[in-house]
């Protein structure tokens, strides 16, 4: 297993798993973004945020990305997690691993608080949050018309560094030393009993 940054060249890749969600719930979009799309979303990140694939036998098996919660400049210490697997590859570890990634380098970044939103119900979304020590905050209730139905999010909460008075300011991903972000994935990618 390997655990690495996601480039351009992954697009096509990442989007051929988001699109097998887009007729669930799980994520509100309803019409498959073009690749080109697809990929000015990774680069939009990129630049801020670890946005992370994971590798078994060479082929990617599933992304995660943290992206700004809030547009304000109070909000730069917190940040919203997203990840999707390939729907043949869930409950094997690769969303703890992929999650655990990327709550090392936010820390290293600054960020404070990560947030998960869910679209309900959805068990192993939920478990996956909790078997990390996220909280369960609260619910957005009919908050999206998807599949036929209306749809609640459950919205997760976790700190994962202390809540210091005059904080440093949040360093975009291309700030953090490479070699500090290459140690973390190298952690997470080696298999584990």
């Amino acid at each position: 297993m390997e655990i690495r940054s996601a480039g351009l060249a992954d697009s096509a890749a990442l989007l051929e798993i988001y699109g097998a969600y887009l007729d669930t719930p799980i994520t509100f979009e309803c019409q498959r973004p073009t690749e080109a799309e697809f990929a000015g979303r990774i680069a939009g990140i990129c630049g801020e945020y670890p946005y992370l694939v994971c590798l078994e036998e060479g082929r990617i098996a599933g992304y995660a990305y943290a992206h700004r919660q809030g547009e304000r400049a109070a909000y730069q210490w917190s940040a919203e997690l997203s990840i999707y697997l390939d729907r043949a590859r869930t409950a094997r570890g690769l969303g703890k691993r992929l999650y655990g990634a990327l709550l090392d380098i936010l820390r290293l970044q600054g960020v404070r608080t990560v947030y998960g939103r869910v679209t309900m119900p959805n068990e192993r979304s939920e478990g996956l949050h909790r078997s990390l020590g996220f909280r369960r905050l609260g619910t957005y209730r009919n908050t999206g018309y998807k599949c036929g139905a209306w749809r609640d999010v459950a919205c997760f909460e976790k700190a994962i560094a202390p809540y210091d008075r005059d904080p440093e300011p949040f360093r975009p991903i291309r700030d953090i030393p490479a070699e500090a972000v290459a140690a973390i994935l190298a952690h997470y990618g080696r298999e584990r009993p």
